[in-house]
């Protein structure tokens, strides 16, 4: 996904805590090493209870850092965080997150954190009921605001047999996102990228509305990933979510509202997102004053309203990748395949939003990602933004080749 060599001579500060997804950093300081990175590991007192040093003082490319006061270095977290060109923390336990978050050190690998002005790259990892609980997730969006790298973890089997949320994100993930950190720009870098997200509300009268379930979680991780990996990222939304600095966004609340900004200012997009669940229909007519119940119940007839998705479709320029989305109930691939051409859209990202952990309000979702030109992707249930990076890893790969279909201008004979 990112830019060959991108770890190559860089220093890389591991930080593993004491999680028993610690014997996984053992491979992330494999494949790191693999890819030219300079590996410093940074191990916990808790983290020594899972793995030994002397396997990282073996894979790494120098030996394992484990205290302030026994190191080398006289002021080892200051050595450490100046001289790091990232921090990357994985697994990164609850405690760690909660004192990160806090300004709080502790520990060596705590005050190398609060040390370093490097990117920071965390990696949960801990059981469901603590990734879940309100306190961590405040202190990830915490640390998010503050422009710390989340990967996100999976859902699969956990410590004692249980199934959920909170595994440890693959190895290989968690170095890929070390790679998009450290790349020039980013895989995305130079794309200008827009995003609609949440759900639309149509009016009845002054305090009643139609509208549906979309939390927006989808349409805002896709923003927030495609930022992190280089894009210049525009973002429509009915929500009041918070976003992270340097994303441009346009707060709207009706399907007339969206579509005035989403189609002034698609054409400036190289991919445009349509991740928003917008109203099919709307009340042809407001009412002007609340409608009251004593007067029995309303008739409210509806209209349709634009079809941004199709819109943009038809105006869709050279090399511009457009993605639509299809939350669907039943024969989920068939409506996704049909909408995908009757939308002229590049992608369609689909998902039977009646399915456990999927869709409206759910911090995970499962699709299929529809292809006009390439096999379906199918994604397991995982949280949104990893789904986030399959869809957007899915539509770079469109443009790529939509580029390299390209007829090259130097070949046309001149009249």
């Amino acid at each position: 996904m990112t830019g060959a060599g991108a770890l190559t001579g860089r220093r890389v500060v591991l930080g593993v805590s004491g999680g028993i997804a610690a014997y996984k950093a053992v491979e992330v300081c494999r494949r790191l090493v693999d890819a030219g990175a300079h590996v410093v590991p940074v191990l916990t007192e808790g983290a020594l209870r899972f793995v030994g040093r002397t396997t990282f003082d073996a894979l790494a490319s120098e030996p394992a850092h484990t205290s302030l006061w026994d190191d080398a270095h006289p002021v080892p977290h200051i050595h450490l965080g100046q001289t790091a060109d990232v921090v990357v923390v994985a697994p990164a336990t609850a405690r760690v997150l909660g004192l990160y978050a806090a300004g709080i050190s502790d520990d060596l690998l705590t005050n190398v954190l609060l040390a370093t002005r490097a990117p920071v790259v965390v990696a949960p990892a801990m059981h469901t009921e603590m990734w879940e609980h309100a306190a961590v997730r405040d202190n990830v969006a915490t640390l998010r605001r503050r422009g710390v790298h989340v990967v996100d973890p999976e859902v699969g089997r956990l410590a004692g047999g249980d199934v959920g949320a909170g595994r440890l994100a693959d190895p290989a993930t968690v170095v890929g996102a070390v790679e998009a950190v450290l790349a020039p720009h980013g895989d995305l870098g130079g794309l200008r990228v827009l995003v609609t997200a949440g759900g639309t509300r149509e009016p009845i009268d002054p305090v009643r509305f139609i509208a549906n379930r979309s939390s927006g979680k989808q349409g805002h991780a896709l923003a927030e990933v495609a930022a992190e990996r280089g894009a210049t990222v525009t973002l429509v939304t009915t929500t009041d979510r918070p976003v992270p600095a340097g994303i441009e966004v346009v707060r709207v609340d009706t399907a007339a509202e969206m579509a005035g900004a989403v189609l002034g200012r698609a054409a400036a997009a190289d991919v445009v997102v349509m991740a928003a669940a917008v109203a099919d229909f709307r009340p042809a007519s407001v009412a002007a004053a609340k409608l009251k119940k004593a007067d029995g119940p309303p008739e409210v007839v509806l209209e349709p309203t634009l079809d941004i998705l199709a819109a943009l479709g038809a105006a869709k320029g050279p090399g511009q990748v457009l993605v639509g989305f299809a939350a669907e109930t039943d024969d989920v691939h068939a409506n996704a395949t049909a909408k995908l051409a009757r939308k002229g859209a590049d992608l369609v990202v689909a998902n039977d939003v009646g399915s456990p952990g999927a869709g409206f309000e759910h911090d995970t979702n499962t699709v299929v990602i529809v292809s006009a030109t390439d096999p379906d992707r199918h994604v397991s249930q995982r949280p949104k933004r990893a789904i986030a990076g399959a869809v957007l890893d899915a539509a770079l790969a469109t443009r790529s080749a939509v580029r390299d279909a390209a007829p090259d201008p130097r070949s046309t004979p001149l009249p």
